[in-house]
């Protein structure tokens, strides 16, 4: 790992929000609370087996649609699992600040003639909960609610690029996690990883990071 690093021409850099702006949820707390619920409806826990939280609702969703008699209508779960999410994110969110010093980096960022933007999977009231001027700093935000498709579905950074203006090989995806990197391969884009929230240096790398930082305040610009 090394701060003196360069950067590929680029012309955007779409940001990871938990984890790498500002501090992670409890992530497995929040994911044994929805199967927990989930448990409730009788749902067998193979259903689930090994999904992120969001996928854990819609396979959830799916085997309680094909059941003739389920003790719980589909619609009914999804509903109230999807709002057991946001509630958690949101209460979680109270309190929190993005991480010191990210307001003046995605600021300069911009004003070096950058686009900026914010894709996540946690939901768009939680966001700016943490970070209420959120975006004046950025030019697109895609959240949960914004987007049928989720990261690391390569789809919710495709529809974001889109609403930028921007391409795969010109824009730099910077997170935390495996799934960042994961979908940022995917479509090729320059992967910047960084360790302020989840992941470790070899699982960054391993996921396809082409360089990991400390923080996403040693971006150079």
């Amino acid at each position: 790992m090394s701060i003196s690093v360069s950067l590929p021409a680029l012309e955007a850099f779409v940001f990871d929000f938990d984890g790498t702006l500002a501090p992670n949820l409890n992530l497995p707390d929040l994911r044994q609370r929805v199967m927990t619920f989930t448990q409730q409806f009788d749902v067998p826990g193979d259903v689930y087996a090994d999904r992120y939280i969001v996928e854990i609702v819609d396979a959830a969703f799916a085997w309680l649609a094909e059941q003739p008699q389920p003790t719980i209508s589909a619609q009914c779960y999804r509903a109230q699992a999807h709002q057991l999410i946001a509630q958690y994110e949101i209460d979680a969110a109270k309190g929190k600040q993005p991480f010191s010093g990210v307001p003046v980096k995605l600021q300069t960022l911009r004003a070096q003639g950058y686009q900026v933007g914010v894709v996540t999977r946690n939901c768009r009231a939680a966001v700016l909960e943490v970070y209420p001027t959120l975006l004046e700093h950025v030019d697109v935000l895609h959240a949960r609610d914004d987007t049928q498709y989720l990261k690391p579905d390569p789809r919710h950074l495709q529809l974001h690029m889109s609403a930028l203006g921007c391409t795969p090989n010109k824009t730099a995806m910077v997170g935390d996690g495996a799934i960042d990197m994961h979908a940022g391969r995917t479509l090729d884009m320059f992967c910047i990883g960084v360790l302020s929230g989840s992941a470790d240096l070899p699982t960054l790398e391993e996921a396809g990071a082409n360089i990991v930082l400390n923080s996403c305040l040693d971006i150079p610009c």
